[in-house]
């Protein structure tokens, strides 16, 4: 159902680095890239499958997060969850939620990490199971 998600960026060639590095580890790439001064970058595993783009405001004004937006990126595994968690702070991303349970455990358990960008933007890895 969802085509891609975005957020807005004050620094494109920073906000590049951080998810050229971050979505990496799940085998996501950069799959488009508009020429222009916002420097829209869409991120990818594939044709038909959910992407992830990042760019400068289309107004010409400065990025800044939502209150209450946040990007969930779907992972493989928990210690993908992890490693996606980690890797971001690495990058210069900061922790809003270490990896771990939410709610109770079953074949529905929800295992989930949250983080922000260098940009402020607010993301969670997750994994259902």
């Amino acid at each position: 159902m969802i085509g891609y998600s975005t957020v807005g960026t004050n620094d494109i060639d920073r906000a590049r680095a951080f998810y050229d590095a971050l979505l990496g580890l799940m085998g996501a790439r950069q799959i488009m890239v508009m020429p222009d001064e916002r420097g829209f970058t869409l991120y990818g595993n594939g044709p038909g499958k959910p992407m992830f783009a990042v760019t400068g405001p289309y107004d010409g004004r400065p990025a800044t997060a939502g209150n209450g937006s946040m990007v969930a990126l779907a992972a493989d595994s928990r210690e993908q969850v992890d490693a996606l968690h980690a890797r971001a702070l690495e990058l210069g991303g900061a922790d809003e939620g270490q990896p771990g349970l939410r709610g109770p455990a079953g074949d529905q358990t929800f295992y989930g990490a949250y983080f922000r960008d260098p940009d402020g933007n607010k993301l969670c890895a997750f994994k259902i199971g």
